[in-house]
């Protein structure tokens, strides 16, 4: 964890993106700049860009659950290239997304001052162990297998859902084995691709042809499999497929398949959860909370109150 024994500071630095040739880039929904912004560029126009973070201000209450000597954190975050994931503005470099509200937005309650790194997605939980980040804040869901490894504090719930093109003539998808002998896109090192995985032998056992799992590290690349017949149909996040079928023509959701509790991602032991968690209470009861949800047009995925690391939700 990076420190410092300076006083804390009550307003933290621009929120600039900090590259460097070390930043792994190969993602889920994660690439280099041009590409995140090749594959956002025809929905540029709708990205949100009301500043519903910068009236935040220091919460002496809860920045004194901080540790005492930490000022400055780094944290990471993976480009989708879309809303409301992690994207960029139309400048190609200031990062945008509700992640990185959330993120600003707690760092403004505890008087933090952010380094903010972007990597790839299946990069970042590893990373946090080594020290090399502090915080990963890149839509992760809140799992039984990386709660073994990972602590987390919760600000959302999205989760699992599917996707395909409107002439596919697929059905709701309630069940697994309804994809049997298709082709299944998602990102790589996700919590799609382990349950798509985990789950490929229930075709098997049904007595059917088992799907086939297609990775991309690249958004771009994944409704281009789409959209061009390479790939059936889409798992990913809610959130995210609702606004990609909301502004790809041809496109059509197949519904909600499992829902995740989504949060900050932490070294295991971390000291900072209890703050962190204090912080995310704070939004929600002075108002920020939702006007970031509206802005980004998940209202749906509201919590009542932020967790640290909850076991995963079953449904």
């Amino acid at each position: 964890m990076r420190t410092s024994t300076r006083t804390r500071l009550r307003h933290f630095a621009p929120f600039a993106l900090i590259t460097s040739a070390a930043l792994l880039l190969s993602a889920c929904g994660s690439g280099s700049a041009g590409s995140a912004n090749a594959a956002g560029a025809a929905a540029a126009d709708t990205i949100p860009t009301t500043d519903v973070v910068s009236g935040v201000t220091e919460d002496p209450s809860v920045a004194k659950l901080l540790p005492a000597d930490v000022t400055r954190l780094t944290v990471a975050f993976s480009v989708s290239g879309r809303p409301p994931g992690t994207t960029f503005l139309d400048d190609g470099k200031t990062l945008t997304g509700q992640d990185v509200d959330f993120t600003r937005a707690v760092a403004r309650v505890l008087g933090l001052e952010l380094k903010v790194e972007q990597a790839g997605f299946e990069a970042i939980l590893p990373a946090l162990d080594s020290g090399k980040y502090d915080v990963g804040a890149s839509n992760f869901g809140v799992t039984d297998e990386r709660r073994r490894t990972i602590d987390f504090v919760t600000y959302i719930n999205d989760g699992q859902g599917f996707a395909a093109r409107k002439d596919s003539g697929l059905p709701k998808i309630t069940d697994l084995t309804q994809l049997c002998g298709l082709n299944v896109a998602t990102g790589a090192g996700t919590t799609f691709e382990a349950t798509l995985e985990k789950n490929k032998q229930r075709c098997t056992e049904a007595g059917k042809k088992p799907y086939r799992v297609q990775t991309y590290s690249e958004d771009s690349a994944l409704w281009s499999s789409v959209q061009q017949g390479r790939s059936d149909a889409v798992m990913s996040t809610i959130n995210g497929l609702r606004y990609d079928v909301a502004h790809q023509s041809g496109l059509k959701f197949l519904g909600e398949f499992h829902r995740l509790d989504v949060g900050f991602a932490f070294k295991k032991g971390t000291k900072l959860a209890p703050a962190f968690r204090a912080a995310v209470d704070k939004l929600i009861a002075d108002g920020t909370y939702e006007a970031i949800l509206k802005k980004w047009g998940t209202t749906g995925s509201a919590i009542k109150a932020s967790q640290i690391s909850p076991p995963e939700l079953k449904n």
